[in-house]
C-alpha cells in the first residue's frame, strides 16, 4: 500500500480488444449490474460485472530501460494510449476488467508489471534491485519511449497512482491525464521523518516491520500470506474469492519483489539508500511540485488503507480538476473492485485533455 504523502497540505496528519459488438454480447453473458459509483462519470461505458474477465490472456515482452518489462495490451495500436498502473502488493489483474472498457472505446490500453512484479525482470543481474519512487517512475518513462507513445493518460492506484503523480508532475509533457486514486500521494523521506499519534502509526505497521531484518525475512517466507492480510486490512468489504487472490499473487513470485518492496518502505523512513542518478529527481519531489495536468482523484468509501482526505490535497491540483468518491463498500483496490467507475473516470479525464 502507498502511503500519506507529508506535503505542506496535509502533513498536519499526513482499433479495439474486443470491439463494440463482442462487449455488447459480454454484457449480455454477464449480465446488466448497476456500477458501485455514487458519483458517476459523464462517460457511459458498456456494463460489466467486476471479476468478469479471467485474464488478459497472451502478454508482451520489451526491454524498456534497465527493465525487460512484461505488459497486456488491449485496442487499437494507433489508439489513444492509456497505461494502467498497479500497486503493492496487488498486480496488473487489478485491471483486467478496465482495460476491455477501454479498448472498447477505441483507446490502446498499455497494463505492465511494475519493477518486482510478473514478468518484468531486470536486464542486468548487478542492477541495483531499488523500490525508490523516481525509479518507478523512470521505468514508465522508459516504457513509453520503448513503446513509442509520446504522451499518454495515467491511471493507477498505490504504488502506481504515486507513479502516475510524479510522471505528471516531472513530465507533464508525456502525460495528457491522470486518474489518480487517494489523490496526492508525492512525498520524500525528509517530509516523513515527523511522528504521527499513536493510532495513525499503528496504520503503517508494515513499514516498520519491513525495516527490520526480521521483516524481510518474514516477507520472504510468507509473501502470499502477508499480501493476502493486506488485501483484508485494505479493502474490508470486498470479498475477493481465492481464485481472485491466487491469480494476483502468482505475480509476487517474481525473485526481485521482497527486495524491491522492503527497499521502497525503507528508502521512504530514510532507512535506506536510493540510487545517486535520481537526486536531482528526488531534489523536485521533495518540493511537492504540483500537478496541472487534468486529473480526476478518486476514492472508495471503505479504503481501510490510510489516506488523505480530498480536501488536504485539492490545492496540488492547479489544472482541470475533480473528485469522486465511490459508494458501495469499495476498498483500496479500486479498479478491480468498481472498474465501471475508473473507466468511466479514464474516458471523462480524456475528454477534458
Amino acid at each position: 500500500m502507498d502511503t500519506i504523502p507529508m506535503s505542506e497540505d496535509i502533513d498536519q496528519r499526513r482499433r479495439r480488444f474486443f470491439g463494440i459488438a463482442a462487449m455488447t454480447i459480454a454484457a449480455a453473458q454477464l449480465g446488466i449490474i448497476k456500477p458501485a459509483d455514487a458519483q458517476p462519470g459523464k462517460s457511459k461505458l458498456p456494463l460489466i460485472k467486476p471479476q468478469a474477465n479471467p485474464s488478459f490472456g497472451s502478454l508482451k515482452q520489451i526491454d524498456a530501460g534497465v527493465l525487460s518489462v512484461g505488459y497486456a495490451e488491449a485496442g487499437p495500436s494507433d489508439g489513444p494510449a492509456v497505461i494502467l498502473l498497479h500497486g503493492w502488493p496487488y498486480d496488473i489483474h487489478s485491471f483486467v476488467d478496465v482495460a476491455p472498457m477501454l479498448a472498447s472505446e477505441g483507446h490502446r490500453v498499455i497494463v505492465p508489471y511494475l519493477r518486482g512484479y510478473g514478468s518484468t525482470r531486470f536486464l542486468s543481474s548487478e542492477a541495483a534491485r531499488n523500490g525508490q519512487p523516481s525509479a518507478v517512475a523512470v521505468d514508465i518513462i522508459d516504457l513509453m519511449n520503448a513503446l513509442k507513445i509520446e504522451k499518454a493518460t495515467l491511471a493507477g492506484f498505490d504504488w502506481g497512482a504515486r507513479t502516475a503523480n510524479i510522471i505528471a508532475a516531472l513530465w507533464p509533457e508525456r502525460c495528457k491525464g491522470m486518474v489518480s486514486v487517494s489523490g496526492y500521494l508525492i512525498g520524500s523521506p525528509e517530509s516523513e521523518k515527523a511522528p504521527l499519534p499513536p493510532k495513525a502509526e499503528l496504520a503503517w505497521w508494515y513499514q516498520f516491520y519491513f525495516a527490520t531484518e526480521r521483516g524481510r525475512a518474514g516477507y520472504e517466507k510468507y509473501t502470499r500470506d502477508f499480501a493476502k492480510l493486506i488485501w483484508q486490512l485494505a479493502s474490508p468489504k470486498w470479498k475477493f474469492d481465492d481464485a481472485t487472490f491466487d491469480r494476483s499473487a502468482a505475480a509476487l513470485d517474481n525473485p526481485d519483489h521482497v527486495a524491491i518492496a522492503v527497499h521502497n518502505y525503507r528508502w521512504r523512513l530514510g532507512l535506506a539508500d536510493g540510487e545517486r542518478k535520481f537526486d536531482d529527481l528526488d531534489k523536485k519531489l521533495a518540493l511537492s511540485p504540483v500537478i496541472n495536468v487534468p486529473t480526476i482523484t478518486m476514492e472508495g468509501d471503505a479504503n481501510g488503507a490510510p489516506h488523505p482526505q480530498a480536501a488536504a490535497y485539492a490545492k496540488k491540483f492547479t489544472g482541470r480538476y475533480e473528485h469522486r468518491t465511490i459508494e458501495g463498500g469499495i476498498g483500496h483496490n479500486l479498479p478491480q473492485e468498481a472498474p465501471q467507475a475508473f473507466a468511466e473516470a479514464i474516458v471523462d479525464v480524456v475528454a477534458q485533455a
